[in-house]
């Protein structure tokens, strides 16, 4: 234990020098010991405790809801061109410790490191997208029926609150933060209790890099305490929520008991669907990726697999024996290709579901039931032959987890694509230029790809249908989530009707 602390706390203070816990960052200072509870953070790879720190409780929350309404309005005064200088400024200091950056998510999260130094990448990349847009998103010119100019401002909403998962840290914190500061509001940013530590070092380069201080506060926290505090706190004016659909359900009544708006990205069961005419090997790699990367524990997975009867022996075969080579292993090692599953819960969940699908009676063809005996590793698991009627067809496992179903027809595929209550993502593999376009246009699905899986980008929009959740989180759309329309007409005619009231001559 002393080893893995020593680790967490060596790669934490690069940032925050002589720290000795993980705490809030708020207003520019890493704010420890607060709260009444006590928060463990365990290594995956272990499965023991690593640290210990205090939640952070109501009277952080209050601490950061002030020093960001503050800093919002210095940060709103700035020319949008100024503004966009500071974004790029802080893609740049990212990259340049993006080395520890990613030491530090990998340390934190028990996530491969191969896949943490493409995903801080990707955070500077955020940062750098949404720089371009800060004076490039404006109102337009309404031409009214009357002798009024009218034109439109996009205002930012204020203050705004974000709470963001285990499974991706430091990508889904960037990948929220950027286009809310791009269009001026501060931010309150609650990341998962378990694994706050990428999170408290963005928001300091960020700091770094010239964001006012006080702009971005991060609250390490429980989401029942602290997270309730920031939703009730009067200071915010929209929830922002990454995570399952039941949590997010809680939040999203939450904010309307306050009238807050909301975005919501949740959940996903998304059909990965292969046709005869497909190229099988790459169809093969794209399903591998699709779900045994990140250890599935991503809500876009391809976590079920759809293929047409005539090669689906075929296909299952070369999925299996590829899973089995598949390098699982510690996440601080360049060779290792799937981590353990991030926290103790998630992994008894992940074989609980492993379990169900065998004794429902879907075939194990790759993987094991077997339980590890220190860390939370699951191997890559294929479970063939099922149907969608069985539980790991419906529920989402978030795990290195496939299930796989036959099928016959395009229609039939697209009546199992369909039937589930997510629709985040999709995917289908044929060489039919039509069948791939009309497949796309009728699986229900906020993201599609087709002969490919897993391509995300800060430009495309991303969010779901159905219980995957509502609201745009990347791309332009998202600008407008973090913007409110002010609708301002001036008169223009020397001498303007008057079509009520009465004054003296």
């Amino acid at each position: 234990m002393a080893n893995q602390q020593a680790a967490l706390l060596g790669a934490f203070a690069k940032f925050f020098p002589n720290a000795t816990t993980i705490g809030s960052f708020v207003n520019g200072e890493l704010v420890v010991d607060t709260g009444d509870s006590s928060i463990d953070i365990v290594n995956p790879a272990t499965g023991q405790t690593v640290l210990a720190y205090r939640d952070a409780g109501a009277a952080v929350v209050a601490q950061a809801a002030e020093a960001a309404q503050a800093a919002q309005k210095t940060w709103w005064a700035l020319t949008h061109a100024a503004r966009g200088r500071v974004m790029q400024a802080v893609g740049a200091k990212i990259r340049e410790n993006a080395e520890a950056l990613a030491q530090l998510e990998s340390i934190g999260a028990g996530k491969p490191i191969r896949d943490c130094r493409g995903e801080v990448a990707k955070v500077a990349e955020m940062f750098e997208y949404y720089a371009g847009w800060t004076d490039k998103f404006f109102g337009d010119v309404i031409p009214v029926p009357s002798t009024h100019l009218n034109y439109t401002r996009r205002e930012a909403m204020g203050v705004v609150l974000q709470i963001t998962p285990w499974n991706a840290p430091v990508f889904t914190c960037g990948w929220q933060l950027a286009p809310a500061i791009a269009m001026g509001n501060g931010v309150l940013l609650k990341p998962s209790e378990l694994t706050p530590a990428s999170s408290l070092v963005v928001a300091a380069l960020a700091e770094q890099a010239g964001v006012p201080r006080g702009l971005i506060n991060v609250l390490a926290g429980y989401g029942h305490t602290t997270g309730q505090a920031a939703i009730s706190h009067p200071v915010v004016k929209k929830v922002v929520f990454v995570g399952s659909p039941a949590t997010g359900s809680k939040i999203a009544t939450a904010a309307a008991q306050r009238l807050l708006p909301s975005v919501l990205e949740l959940g996903g069961k998304s059909a990965n669907i292969v046709f005869d005419d497909a190229d099988l090997k790459r169809a093969c790699l794209g399903a591998q990726a699709a779900i045994f990367s990140s250890a599935g524990q991503s809500c876009v997975a391809g976590s079920r697999l759809l293929v047409q009867r005539g090669v689906y022996d075929q296909m299952i075969d070369m999925l299996a024996r590829g899973a089995e080579k598949i390098r699982v292993g510690e996440p601080m090692d360049d060779t290792t290709e799937v981590g353990p599953i991030c926290n103790r819960t998630q992994y008894q969940h992940v074989m609980n579901m492993i379990d169900a699908g065998v004794e429902g009676g879907a075939r194990l063809a790759a993987g094991s039931q077997q339980r590890s005996d220190g860390g939370f590793f699951v191997r890559p698991t294929v479970l063939a032959d099922a149907n969608n009627a069985m539980g790991v067809a419906r529920t989402e496992i978030f795990g290195p987890v496939v299930v796989a179903i036959p099928f016959d027809t395009e229609e039939e595929a697209l009546a199992i694509a369909n039937d589930s209550e997510f629709g985040l993502a999709g995917a289908v593999w044929t060489q039919d230029v039509a069948r791939a376009h009309r497949v796309a246009s009728q699986v229900n699905a906020g993201t599609f790809w087709i002969n490919g899986y897993k391509t995300i980008n800060v430009a495309s929009p991303f969010g779901g249908y159905g219980h995957s959740g509502y609201g745009r989180s990347s791309g332009v759309e998202a600008l407008y989530e973090y913007t409110q329309t002010k609708s301002v007409w001036v008169e223009t005619a020397a001498n303007p009707a008057t079509p009520f009231g009465y004054v003296e001559a």
